[in-house]
């Protein structure tokens, strides 16, 4: 089997764990694919993607790493994450597990498929996002208005410092901090979730996956969209984003834990 092994790159702990993995892997009988220094990464990592022809890629790091592998993939290819972060609701094993598990994996294991979002506007794709998509203003004290549309018809305006977009993956994210629910990943949705607003009235909403849903900013004031955390764009007055499902969700290795134990033993950490 082959694997491409990536790290997060500021904890030099996680850095060393990763080489000692991949030695350990090797003399197990696996391919591994691994970025060896921190300066050829840091060098390439707005150009260099996921080989799209391993098997597997793991993770060693947070949410946050592996929000930025999923990224950095052309085509999605399975992924694991093991936890190196504070609480990593998208990682699934602990570093004392991992050994165990890849002495029972084998080709033909079990995927979970999580949904994204794509995000567009006049200008074309703007990007897709595993976790969510962030409307937020770019003035600080300042108020954003936005306008929610739902196959084609007004489903609400609002004031707010900001929106999030988020997918049922996202819910345990920025968006749960917000104040949304916890949604079941198996449930393919969008989840709206206003940022302080000013009415206690705009409450988050979740929209069925099937349905046209766009955004209009009503704001005169400037604006940045956040993708992940990992990418970034200036939105202008009457910018329309139109929001869908992408065609190609995330890859995630079916570990046999339970989504609901697991956010309860997550939670358990904060």
């Amino acid at each position: 089997m082959k694997l491409e092994l990536v790290s997060r790159i500021d904890d030099k702990k996680a850095v060393e764990y990763s080489q000692n993995l991949k030695n350990k892997l090797e003399s197990d009988g696996f391919t591994v694919l691994y970025e060896k220094s921190k300066v050829s990464f840091l060098k390439d990592r707005t150009t260099r993607y996921i080989d799209s022809k391993v098997d597997l890629v793991v993770v060693i790091g947070g949410d946050g790493t592996i929000l930025r592998t999923v990224q950095r993939m052309k085509r999605q290819v399975p992924i694991i994450g093991i936890n190196w972060g504070e609480v990593g609701f998208l990682t699934d094993l602990e570093p004392e597990e991992v050994m165990t598990f890849f002495s029972t994996i084998k080709l033909g294991f079990a995927i979970e498929k999580r949904m994204r979002i794509s995000i567009s506007s006049d200008n074309g794709v703007l990007g897709t996002a595993l976790n969510e998509a962030l409307i937020v203003t770019s003035r600080p004290a300042k108020m954003l208005r936005f306008s929610v549309i739902i196959d084609r018809m007004s489903a609400g305006t609002f004031r707010a410092d900001g929106l999030l977009i988020s997918t049922p993956t996202g819910s345990t994210a920025y968006a749960m901090s917000a104040g949304g629910p916890i949604i079941d990943p198996r449930i393919e949705g969008f989840l709206l979730v206003p940022l302080a607003p000013y009415m206690l009235s705009s409450r988050p909403l979740l929209v069925g996956n099937k349905r046209s849903l766009k955004i209009r900013l009503e704001s005169n004031k400037p604006a940045t969209l956040v993708i992940d955390g990992q990418r970034t764009w200036k939105l202008t007055e009457r910018t329309v984003l139109a929001i869908e499902q992408s065609s190609e969700p995330a890859l995630f290795v079916d570990v046999g834990k339970k989504f609901f134990n697991k956010v309860d033993n997550k939670l358990r950490r904060l």
